[in-house]
Formats: structure tokens, sequence, C-alpha cells
């Protein structure tokens, strides 16, 4: 039986990654922030939260990668840890530095010291491309980081290539664009819309504040993606990969397409106000997958309407559901109305 550690477990990626490898077979280890083991709500909507043994990382401390690894013995590891936004890499760029650029260093080390025979899959970006030109990006596209963020991914990427080439570590980038999700926190644009749009459809909320319209990107299935990270580990050769549709759509024809499958006109709900954040950059970011196609055999199958309105008819139901009394793990805020509140 094949074992797998996955760095970053409780997050969108890690629990679907989880539950692929767990259905693979694979004896399966994750890890999660000691400053933040409550949320495994994700683990738990999926029903995995059993199948897989938990154990606390912190990406700054090395002594906690280095005894993750000396657990779990794997065969692979998948680093999916990261400061979670953009905007969080403005407000905190050192701790962002630490986690997501100085924390690999720390795995690729315990890798190079414990076993040099794991293969190591790194979660890599999009935003390496930043405001480049080259449209759509592929693998040989310029980098370009434009935030903080960006800059942490990019010196992430080019360790992983060092220990490759300098150490013969299998290790793998995969440069994956936007990529959505039911699981995603609602900090993220997408799942913000899809949350608001159910929530207005039932009354609960009466407006949506975004920050733009305007910025595109290249959306795709998280379920999906997780496939080519194993599918690149799976190779005879280790190598780095861009992750994408192909499809550019901006967050108007997101907004237009989610309040359209409740029928709602988006104008009577849709506030565009400064004083929000700008979620995503302005620019466009759309991959080229082909070389992803052509050597893993992986495409993706859910496209953008898709994707939406699986990620707003999964909104619908959790609040539905919360509506008739209904527990379960979720992330809806902790402050909304109780039902009972609501018929009061």
């Amino acid at each position: 039986m094949k074992k797998a550690l996955i760095i970053g477990s409780t997050g969108q990626d890690g629990a679907y990654l989880a539950r692929f490898l767990c259905d693979k077979g694979y004896q399966v280890y994750g890890t999660y922030r000691k400053r933040s083991a409550s949320n495994l709500w994700r683990l738990q909507y999926l029903d995995i939260h059993n199948d897989i043994e938990l154990i606390p990382v912190d990406m700054l401390d090395g002594d906690s990668i280095i005894k993750a690894i000396t657990i779990s013995q794997p065969d692979e590891v998948y680093n999916l840890a990261s400061q979670s936004t953009v905007k969080a890499s403005f407000e905190q760029p050192v701790i962002g530095g630490e986690d997501t650029g100085l924390g690999v260093t720390r795995i690729l080390e315990a890798i190079r010291n414990i076993n040099p025979r794991i293969r190591f899959y790194q979660a890599s970006s999009s935003e390496l491309f930043g405001r480049g030109g080259q449209k759509p990006q592929t693998e040989t596209s310029p980098f370009h980081p434009a935030n903080p963020y960006a800059a942490a991914k990019l010196y992430a990427y080019w360790m992983a290539n060092i220990y490759r080439e300098k150490y013969g570590i299998f290790a793998c980038n995969g440069i994956l664009f936007n990529h959505e999700s039911p699981l995603r926190g609602l900090e993220f644009v997408s799942r913000k819309i899809s949350d608001a749009v159910a929530r207005i459809s039932l009354g609960l909320e009466k407006r949506l504040c975004l920050g733009s319209l305007e910025a595109e990107r290249d959306w795709g299935y998280a379920a999906e993606y997780v496939e080519a990270m194993w599918g690149m580990l799976q190779q005879q050769q280790p190598d780095d990969y861009v992750i994408a549709t192909g499809e550019a759509h901006s967050v108007k024809e997101f907004v237009v397409k989610a309040f359209g499958m409740v029928d709602l006109n988006w104008q009577e709900y849709v506030r565009v106000d400064e004083k929000y954040p700008v979620l995503l950059d302005d620019g466009t970011l759309r991959g080229d997958y082909s070389k992803a196609k052509r050597v893993l055999g992986w495409e993706p199958k859910v496209k953008f309407d898709g994707l939406v309105e699986l990620m707003v008819k999964e909104d619908m139901s959790r609040w539905q559901r919360w509506l008739k009394g209904e527990k379960f793990p979720w992330d809806a805020p902790h402050d909304s109305p109780s039902p009972r509140e609501l018929a009061q």
C-alpha cells in the first residue's frame, strides 16, 4: 500500500486530494496548522476525517515537518500549504514569505535528509505570471509576480527545481490556475458570490458588495485539479505543468451566471464599492494545459458554466438544510441568525 503525506490537508485542495488518494487505496496522512486545529469541516463534509491520520505541522518549524515525514514514511508528499490569499500576503508579507516560500525549503531539506526517494509535489500558482503579456500562459511563459504571495510562490517554484537538478529529488510544480468548488473559503470571490446568491434568493441577505467586476481568470473545478497533482508524481521523470481550462471569464460573468440560476436580476443586488477589497488583481490569466493533456492525459471536464452551477446549487442546498434546522460541517458565518430567530 502506498503512503502519502498531504501538507495542508484541511484546505479545499487538501480535502479533495485526500479523498482521491483514499479512493486510490493509499494510506493517507494529513497535516493541519496547530493554530487552526478546529478547521476540519472540509474533511468532515467529505466524510473522510476518519480515513486519514492527522499530524500538526507549522511551516515555520522545520522540526515539525521532519516529525511528520518520519511518522508517515510517505512515498509521496504533496505540499498544499501556504498563505491563503493575495490580500493576506500584503497584510503579512514576512509571515507569507516564511510560510509559502521558506517553508518549502524546509520540506525539501527534510526529504533530502530522511528519504530522497520520496516524490514531491509543490502547489505553484498562476499568480507567478502576474501581469505578463503572453496569453495564454504556458510552462515557458515569463514570470512577473505582482504581489508578495506570488513572489513567495516563485521562490518555492525555483527551490523545487533546484532540488530536482542538484539532488535528484523527484519534485514537480503544478502551476494551477484558479480552481474553485463548494469547499472554497468564503474569503474567495467565487464562493463569496455563490454563498451570497443563495442567501439573497432565500431572503437571508439583501445585497452583495464586491470591489471589482472586471478582473478575468481561468476558473476550473478543484476536485478535478487534484487528479493532475497525483498524475504528475506517477510519471517516469519529474516536470512542471500548467493546469487550467484554457478559458478566461470575468467576475461579472460569474455574477450574471450565478444570479441567473435563481432567476434574479443581479443589478438589483450587486454593489461595487471601493471600500471592499479587490479580491482579484486586474489583468487576465488564461492557461494552456496542452502539455498536461499530452503527458498526463489530463484535461478539464467541468468548465465555467458547470462550475458556477455546481457552486450555487451546493450553497443553496446548505442554506435550505440550515433553515430546516439540520446540523452539518460547514463554514457559514457564526453570526448567522438561527432558524428560530428568523421565525420570530
